[in-house]
């Protein structure tokens, strides 16, 4: 029974080694290589580059305080739309307590002064009626308490704007009420009420209320790089693809190409921006990612190969044409004199014709 099983086993180490050995002959058996083969195709070709970018409104304005204070209200939000001078919040003024305290004293001077010139104007009143004084005197009188009393309201309007930023004589146009310079969407309120709000100076930027933008005229803004910049011009269609749009595709005109570069990742891109056109009905947001197409250059009606059959060789290009068929087949190396290339198919203009049958890559099986 051992000497049976000793054989089993001999029989089947053998087969395993027969078998390996015959798997490895057959794999390093010389195999026929085989190409692809077609004929050229009378094609249009277009080269085309792809620009990243995003949508923006050409004019978006921060609205910014006239006056320094705390936010009190708030009557608008995002999303809404607004009127040029419509009011979008209300700022709350904390005086400051040296301009207060110097107001504060300018109308108690106001005060003294017109409360002696009224005495004055009123005696000389009663003197001028019995013709005790000549009528110059009377009016130079009078003219002191007008101007006593044009101080005295002045001093209390001064007083009024430094503590609640409005005064009498400008209560339509307050500067508590921050009102929107353009008509437009409401793309951002970043303050809140309570909030401290500074007005605009030659120090600072001052604090914005406010964003708006006029969304019915929209720009692509996006960067191109340094080595396609040259082949574009103002005026030229674009094709523009917004992904959260469904892939939606709009018309588009180059309008702009900065005159400066700019670096980014180690290349130097040129900013570019162009007008899109985009249905009224189509509700648009800032912000979107797109992809613009440019068309460099194109070629139509012409004798177009897969650029993978061409080979290159310093400045020159060669193709393989097929001779002969199935056992007498040979490829005969051709120069040929190449045109536009769109990096899958390129243009041939000499060298080759619509009745040759060229080489194409190896079969890989």
């Amino acid at each position: 029974m051992k000497n049976y099983s000793k054989i089993f086993f001999a029989v089947i180490a053998l087969v395993v080694f027969v078998g390996t050995f015959a798997f490895l002959w057959v794999k390093s058996l010389p195999k026929e290589i085989r190409y692809s083969e077609f004929t050229p195709q009378k094609e249009k070709i277009v080269k085309s580059t792809i620009i990243t970018g995003r949508i923006e409104p050409r004019d978006e304005v921060n609205v910014k305080p006239q006056i320094s204070g705390i936010i009190s209200e708030i009557y608008k939000e995002a999303g809404e739309m607004v009127q040029a001078g419509e009011v979008i919040a209300k700022v709350k003024v904390i005086p400051e307590m040296n301009q207060l305290t110097s107001a504060q004293s300018r109308v108690r001077l106001a005060e003294i002064n017109l409360s002696q010139t009224r005495i004055d104007y009123e005696r000389y009143k009663r003197l001028y009626e019995k013709e005790l004084v000549s009528a110059s005197e009377f009016e130079k009188i009078s003219q002191q308490f007008k101007q006593a009393s044009e101080e005295k309201a002045a001093a209390d309007d001064a007083l009024l704007v430094i503590s609640e930023g409005v005064s009498k004589s400008n209560a339509n146009a307050s500067s508590t009420l921050i009102r929107s310079t353009i008509s437009g969407l409401i793309l951002d309120v970043p303050v809140k009420v309570g909030n401290s709000v500074i007005l605009s100076n030659t120090f600072n930027d001052g604090t914005t209320i406010a964003s708006v933008a006029n969304m019915n005229d929209l720009i692509f803004r996006g960067n191109i790089d340094e080595s396609e910049v040259g082949r574009i011009h103002t005026g030229m269609p674009m094709s523009i693809t917004i992904g959260a749009l469904q892939n939606l595709h709009f018309d588009a005109r180059l309008e702009y190409i900065s005159p400066k570069a700019v670096q980014s990742n180690g290349a130097n891109q040129f900013e570019i921006k162009a007008s899109v056109s985009i249905s009224d009905s189509l509700q648009m947001r800032s912000g979107y990612s797109a992809n613009a197409e440019i068309v460099l250059a194109e070629a139509s009606d012409v004798l177009a190969i897969p650029e993978s059959a061409v080979e290159f060789s310093g400045d020159s290009t060669f193709v393989y044409l097929v001779q002969g068929n199935n056992d007498d087949k040979t490829y005969v190396r051709t120069y040929v004199e190449t045109g536009l290339s769109d990096g899958v198919r390129i243009e041939i203009r000499k060298g080759i014709s619509e009745n040759d049958k060229i080489r194409g890559p190896q079969i890989v099986e």
